[in-house]
């Protein structure tokens, strides 16, 4: 599949990219060298290949989340200010 030069204008237009004429030829030459190749992927036969979201097998390592009390009792007497239950921290949006 060729890409024309108005492609590649239609397309940097939607970017909103602003190319000169050496960067309009180069990108008409690499795209059109891209969809020659996604062409010859296209060949492939698939049809036995069970889509993927990943090469490898993934699984997750993260414990399960469990509710727990917080240690609260132990920082507060770290915290240079702390009251009813909270910590008190500088002003940082105005």
């Amino acid at each position: 599949m060729a890409i024309s030069r108005a492609d590649v204008l239609h397309v940097s237009r939607l970017a909103r990219l602003q190319l000169n004429e050496g960067e309009i030829e180069k990108l008409t030459s690499q795209l059109g060298s891209i969809l020659e190749y996604i062409s010859i992927l296209n060949e492939l036969d698939t049809e036995d290949v069970p889509p993927t979201a990943h090469v490898l097998e993934i699984t997750n390592v993260f414990r399960d989340d469990v509710v727990s009390a917080s240690p609260i009792e132990g920082m507060e007497q770290m915290a240079p200010d702390f009251s009813a239950g909270h910590f008190r921290v500088p002003k940082v949006i105005e």
